[in-house]
């Protein structure tokens, strides 16, 4: 059950504000992705209390909406698109956030349901840089084994952000907490890290599988689960991603 992770090390991974970059490497034993071959992917700028700020990932759904982790959440969000270097503004789209909604079931201490929509208040101006990633459903077969994750995060041996979007493969694995939890999972040190929280996990289809939730540790001498919030679960079971993207017609809070 997910409740013992609050008696074995969890680690959130949100990245701390600093106001400097260095060079240095994000995602564990990854490498530096092909500049702008993820054009999905989002860095989250989430505005805190004490006028601080911290970085989560997220990825673009379309023109209006992005999805992160519930776990970044914040008073409010900037998301900047089209992002590969992140000391190179060239062409990078940033955008407020106009309303977040967290899943209705997420879980803080457990990180349960952590998943979350950012509507934009302004549209995504697509192009070569900045394009959505389609969402995987039950339908689409088998989970592919062979997956991959990105992002600006930190690595164990750094406080700073990286520089540039890191990626690396990773194996999902048969788990049965992971699988009562509705999480996939990854093993060993290879993995996303601090900051890298709410990216996607994206599979052999580049369709997007998961959402990059946290590390578990079940025991000081095992390798570390990287676990991801499953994307399919929340699509064909109450399709909780469409009722919330509705939001914006219903409301009439922008013209389609």
């Amino acid at each position: 059950m997910l409740t013992m992770f609050s008696h074995c090390k969890l680690v959130i991974l949100i990245l701390a504000l600093t106001p400097y970059y260095q060079v240095t490497r994000g995602v564990s034993g990854g490498h530096e992705a092909v500049p702008h071959s993820r054009p999905y992917m989002v860095i989250v700028e989430q505005h805190v209390k004490d006028d601080r700020t911290k970085y989560c990932s997220g990825f673009l759904l379309n023109e209006d909406f992005v999805m992160t982790a519930a776990s970044c959440q914040a008073k409010s969000y900037t998301v900047s698109l089209g992002v590969h270097n992140v000391q190179d503004n060239n062409e990078v789209q940033r955008i407020s956030v106009e309303k977040s909604f967290p899943h209705k079931d997420y879980d803080p201490i457990n990180l349960k349901n952590d998943m979350m929509l950012l509507m934009l208040k302004s549209k995504a101006n697509l192009n070569k840089n900045v394009k959505p990633i389609a969402l995987a459903n039950k339908d689409d077969g088998p989970l592919p084994k062979s997956c991959t994750v990105s992002g600006w995060g930190r690595s164990n041996s750094s406080n700073y952000m990286s520089p540039v979007l890191m990626e690396v493969s990773v194996t999902l694995i048969d788990n049965e907490m992971c699988v009562q939890n509705n999480l996939y999972c990854s093993h060993g040190d290879a993995g996303p890290e601090k900051g890298d929280s709410g990216g996607p996990l994206v599979c052999e289809d580049g369709k997007a599988y998961g959402v990059m939730s946290f590390k578990y540790k079940p025991a000081a001498d095992e390798p570390p689960l990287n676990c991801y919030t499953k994307i399919p679960e929340y699509r064909n079971q109450i399709d909780w991603i469409s009722e919330n993207m509705s939001y914006l017609c219903i409301s009439g809070a922008r013209e389609l």
